[in-house]
Order: C-alpha cells, then structure tokens, then sequence
C-alpha cells in the first residue's frame, strides 16, 4: 500500500482528534494541561507501592478493591479509588501508560471532569455487571460462576477501554473503536474470566452513552437548523 494512501487514511481516522489534542495544548506544557491525568499517573504508582507492602496490601484492599461479595454501598463508596488500584498479578507500567495515554488524550480533548464521568460509568458498569452476572449464574450466556463473587474488580482498566471507545466515536475514529471492542471481544473469547466480561460491561455502557450523546447532536442540528431557516414570505 502507498505511503500517501497510508497517510490519507491516518488523517481520515485519527486527523479530528490530533487537531482536537493540538488546540488543548498549544498554549501549555503537556504536564500543565492533564493535570488529572498526572495525578492518576502519581496516584496509581502510590496505590501499587502501597498495596506490595506487608502493612500496606490491606489498606489499599479496605479503600479500593471491590468484589461482588461486598455489600453495594460499601463497593459504590470504593468505586472512585478502584480506579486507580492496578492488578498485582500484571505489570504496573503497563497500566500506568494506558492512563497516561488515554486519561491524557481524553482530558485533552474532553475536559477533565467528562474523562472522569466517562471512566466511572465504565468502571461503575463492569463493578454492577459483575453482581448481575453471578445472579444469573454460569449456564446464562452472560453469567457468572459463584467463585467470582471473591474476584476484585478490573482497577483501570475498564476505564481506560471506556474512554478510549468514547474517544473514537467523538473524533470520527470509528476503525480504532472498533479495533479495541473487537480485541475485548477477543479477549472473552480466549479467556473467559471476570475481567474480560467487566470490560465488555463497560464498552456497552461507553456505547449507550455514544448513542444519547448522537441523539442529543441531531435534535441540536434539528432545532439550529428550524430556527435559521428564512421566514415565510406572507402574500
């Protein structure tokens, strides 16, 4: 394939969201303008500290580790933090440059308390999926064994795919969308384990807010077009 055929589907599928980053930060340092990003970066590379230490892996547990065994209100009041408790048993890098990556992108280009809402209603949709799941148990097709109920919840992850969802389809990156719930698709497919399902939980949840937030575009385009158009010539 040509390089200048390459480069014009690059600038088709990711063209509005490099201007969209591009305007964020033309007039600050990258580090000025994600600030909540910086600190989920600090914050998640604190929690991993901590929860590796003997006096600290209990803590971190009662603040920020949610299983669907815990009482409701007890995992809504650790939800926040468990965004930022990263998996013992996968490197920690990993995780902390997916948030830099994509928290940095979508705080770029979206402001940073909607990457906030974006990145709980994914979390929040794989934490509550998880309690529906183990109800319907494992000979539902979209249920869970008992066993889970003890599993701690996907840390950031779930975030990070939510927002990286809701990014390509505000920005036209329809492709990269695609690419990424096909790889959780995959990943269900190939391992069929709590993780992977919270992480399908949160793409439909991402994706029932890219279906609101298209309807609320095309009654604004509706209204802005009646109220601009001429007035009737009266005979």
């Amino acid at each position: 394939m040509r390089a200048d055929t390459l480069g014009r589907r690059a600038r088709a599928e990711w063209g509005a969201l490099y201007l969209a980053v591009r305007r964020a930060s033309a007039e600050r340092r990258w580090w000025a303008a994600v600030p909540m990003t910086v600190g989920a970066v600090c914050l998640t590379g604190l929690v991993q500290v901590v929860q590796n230490q003997s006096w600290g892996y209990q803590v971190v547990q009662n603040l920020g580790a949610v299983k669907a065994e815990d009482p409701l209100w007890l995992a809504l009041l650790r939800t926040p933090l468990s965004l930022f408790v990263p998996a013992l048993d996968l490197p920690v890098w990993g995780a902390l440059a997916q948030i830099l990556l994509v928290f940095g992108l979508a705080e770029l280009c979206l402001g940073w308390w909607r990457t906030l809402v974006v990145a709980y209603v994914a979390t929040l949709a794989g934490t509550l999926y998880a309690r529906v799941g183990i109800a319907l148990g494992p000979d539902n097709p979209i249920g869970l064994p008992a066993s889970d109920a003890r599993v701690v919840d996907t840390g950031p992850s779930a975030a990070v795919v939510g927002l990286a969802v809701f990014l390509g389809w505000r920005y036209g990156a329809y492709a990269t969308a695609g690419a990424v719930i096909a790889a959780m698709v995959v990943e269900v497919a190939l391992k069929e384990n709590l993780a992977g399902k919270e992480h399908l939980a949160a793409v439909a949840a991402v994706l029932v807010l890219c279906a609101v937030g298209a309807v609320r575009q095309r009654r604004s385009r509706a209204r802005a077009e009646s109220t601009s158009g001429a007035p009737p010539i009266q005979s």
